[in-house]
């Protein structure tokens, strides 16, 4: 039985109000938290509701870094956050960014996992033991001596939430952990919660994906307009109460095997792949002779993490050349020219796609690249389309997780493209958000386009896919030009 020391909180909040500088309203409102070792918390809402606010609390970044004005205490380890260093917070609370590029400081996977021991001073063979640890439960051995900037989001995922628990902090934060993870990846990773609460850890989730944490967590918050507007256990997620804050559904079924198979698809495609061969320098295929084509409608692409699907919306978009093989485009060949003319992609990291200074500049830029009108009322459309009129004129860099891939989605809508190709569109987004985007690509289906989803969202899936693509393709002939 543990002793009352031990089952002081971990993580606590005790009536916090916060507000960023330079803004006229709080962020977060009276918002207080306890969570204690060996427990787990999802807090969950729709975007903007205070999330990663509340993450920056806790973890110091806010006010240490983004300044503003804090009242109510916060303790991490039972020491308040006012009287420490961001590196003496970050010691007892590891956190897990939604974009976990940002934390690396190595660029081999294996210099990665190793960093932070080293500059603890940990001996090399503790290093070792560690870093085998984290490639059993993880799963990334076979990425173990690649660079980082080979692996795929999913994958610098798995690393990212390695090189965190390796360390061994008190508490753990996990911002939208599952967001680029394979439904088989994700249930292991609940698992590992599981596991890391029996050692004693107090781990918040923040995630708008429910159903995959039903037996995880003990409690879950839910958070509206910077407040806590319902605390409970998992079972308050009702469907009515989902419905209620915009939230995702809380039970989800696995509908990829019951999607009926993309050789199944008939007629003509748009566009499609004629005995295509790529491997990457020094590594096996990641298809070899592969033949499929790519119809009208919305198409699903699955497979677990590393499978090559990035890969495959590289070459279908002529950002990759084929080894051997080509690529058809309305029955007729096409080169990389034409297809990067022709087919529209979005890219799994949003931030990387955005270059101007505003947002309506960035769809502006985008209409007038592709040939069409170029003035802000032409833009105001696809703005009001994905919910963004309200942020036209902020930089895009400012914008939230969510809103970056609802901006990048509107500017691949913008070039009117015969096909297009979305790489974990619905990553980040909440309930809301997800069902808006679901409802633009059944429309631009319904034009004749062919749309290619990219995806792990199982609720997606359901929602509005048509019929399923699985990698890895190894000498299989799928569907053939007619």
């Amino acid at each position: 039985m543990r002793n009352e020391k031990e089952m002081e909180p971990l993580i606590s909040l005790d009536h916090v109000t916060y507000r960023y500088p330079f803004t006229g309203r709080d962020a977060v409102t009276d918002i207080s938290i306890d969570v204690k070792p060996g427990e787990a918390v999802l807090v969950t809402g729709v975007s903007g509701c205070g999330k990663t606010t509340l993450i920056r609390l806790i973890n110091g970044l806010a006010p240490g870094y983004y300044g503003g004005k804090v009242t109510g205490s916060i303790h991490v380890a039972g020491i308040p956050n006012a009287s420490r260093t961001l590196p003496e917070i970050a010691a007892d609370c590891g956190t897990l960014f939604q974009d976990p590029e940002n934390q690396f400081f190595a660029l081999n996977v294996e210099d990665e996992l190793a960093f932070a021991e080293e500059w603890r001073g940990t001996p090399r063979e503790g290093i070792r033991r560690k870093i085998e640890d984290a490639v059993k439960r993880f799963g990334i051995g076979r990425v173990l001596s690649s660079s980082i900037h080979e692996l795929s989001e999913g994958e610098k995922q798995k690393v990212g939430l390695s090189s965190i628990t390796m360390t061994d902090p008190k508490a753990l934060i996990f911002d939208e952990p599952t967001a680029n993870l394979d439904p088989e990846s994700t249930e292991a990773l609940a698992s590992e919660i599981i596991r890391l609460k029996k050692e004693g850890k107090a781990i918040l989730v923040v995630d708008h994906r429910l159903y995959w944490l039903a037996g995880a967590v003990d409690r879950v918050i839910v958070m509206e307009d910077g407040r806590m507007a319902e605390e409970g256990d998992f079972s308050i997620l009702t469907p009515e109460l989902c419905r209620r804050y915009g939230l995702r559904s809380a039970a989800v079924p696995d509908v990829r095997e019951t999607l009926p198979r993309n050789e199944e698809a008939s007629g003509r495609p748009v566009l499609a792949a004629d005995a295509v061969t790529f491997a990457y320098k020094g590594k096996a295929p990641v298809f070899d002779d592969a033949t499929f084509g790519i119809h009208p409608g919305i198409t699903a692409v699955i497979g677990h993490n590393g499978a090559g699907k990035t890969t495959l919306a590289r070459l279908l978009t002529g950002l990759a050349k084929p080894v051997k093989g080509g690529f058809l485009l309305g029955g007729k060949q096409a080169d990389a020219k034409t297809l990067l003319a022709s087919v529209s992609i979005v890219l799994q990291n949003a931030a990387h796609q955005l270059h101007m200074k505003t947002v309506l500049g960035e769809v502006m830029s985008s209409l007038a690249a592709a040939g069409r009108p170029a003035e802000r009322e032409d833009a105001l459309p696809l703005l009001s389309l994905f919910h963004l009129e309200s942020l036209a004129e902020r930089h895009p860099q400012s914008l939230s997780g969510g809103q970056k891939q609802r901006l990048v989605i509107a500017l691949a809508f913008a070039k009117d493209p015969d096909v297009i190709i979305l790489d974990e569109p619905t990553s980040g987004l909440d309930g809301v958000n997800m069902r808006r985007i679901a409802r633009a690509l059944e429309s631009m289906a319904k034009e004749g386009k062919a749309v290619l989803v990219i995806t792990h969202d199982l609720e997606l899936l359901k929602l509005c896919c048509e019929r399923r693509l699985t990698l890895p393709i190894r000498n299989e002939v799928l569907a053939r030009a007619a």
